[in-house]
């Protein structure tokens, strides 16, 4: 079960009732655009409308419902501005309703979809960087996957990140999904350019990165034109990845970084 569909499951079953806040409309700027919601019982929240006086207000009257029991529905009109000690300078409507088992199974099945959504991140090589780009790819809409040849690595891999042993890695890139992202990342060149070449030969896929230098991504399109016949364009690979002008080599600057990329993508 994925982590998400998991919290929602243990946020549901810690009360026996809850809240649906829904955000219908927005004019002008707004923490959050229309369509986004949350839930709320009495001590906990999952998910976010944006924060601030706005989600303060709504989880406010979200608890009100709770503690009147009366199937109400409330349709929230609201700017954001000074009367309510925000400065977004926008207009929100909110529509706060009690749960009953079919909004309950409306909202999981959404977090569902959201999950299904997400693009595979592969990420070949489960070392420290490795390790750090799945941690950072799991507070985003996305789902990273370790990949690596050695069990003992994959059983290091942060908790709740999805492993996968191989003996071929690149197999693993013929057959990734459409729009997967490839992250290249593990202890042996050699491996890291069959890997390399194998994404290449795709043109389907979101973004395709290698851990490395300028000097590596030369050796790897001399070796490429030898024995592929081609050259990587610079905008099929990122290498290296990261953001290089800041000139900073520790595991979870290169994962933020290299996370922005793939957003990006």
């Amino acid at each position: 079960m994925s982590e998400p569909i998991k919290a929602f499951d243990d946020f549901i079953e810690a009360h026996s009732k809850t809240v649906r806040v829904d955000v219908t409309s927005t004019k002008g700027s707004a923490p959050r655009d229309s369509g986004t919601w949350m839930l709320v019982n009495e001590s906990n929240i999952f998910g976010t409308i944006g924060g601030g006086q706005l989600e303060y207000i709504a989880i406010e009257e979200a608890r009100r419902l709770i503690l009147q029991d009366v199937g109400e529905e409330l349709e929230v009109k609201m700017p954001l501005g000074p009367e309510i000690g925000q400065c977004c300078g926008g207009f929100v409507e909110l529509i706060i309703q009690l749960c009953d088992n079919d909004l309950l199974a409306k909202s999981r099945d959404q977090v569902m979809a959201d999950v299904l959504a997400r693009p595979d991140v592969l990420i070949f090589g489960a070392g420290h960087v490795g390790n750090a780009i799945a941690r950072a790819c799991s507070l985003l809409p996305l789902k990273p996957v370790l990949i690596d040849t050695r069990q003992q690595e994959l059983d290091a891999a942060p908790e709740g990140i999805e492993t996968r042993l191989t003996s071929i890695a690149e197999s693993e890139v013929r057959t990734a999904q459409p729009g997967s992202v490839i992250l290249i990342l593990t202890h042996d060149h050699s491996l890291d350019f069959l890997i390399a070449a194998e994404a290449l030969l795709r043109s389907d896929l979101a973004y395709v990165g290698m851990i490395g230098s300028k000097t590596k991504r030369a050796t790897f399109n001399n070796w490429l034109l030898r024995e592929h016949g081609f050259a990587a364009p610079k905008e099929a690979l990122a290498c290296p990845i990261g953001d290089t002008k800041l000139n900073d080599k520790r595991p979870e600057v290169i994962a933020a970084l290299a996370a922005t990329e793939i957003l990006y993508a």
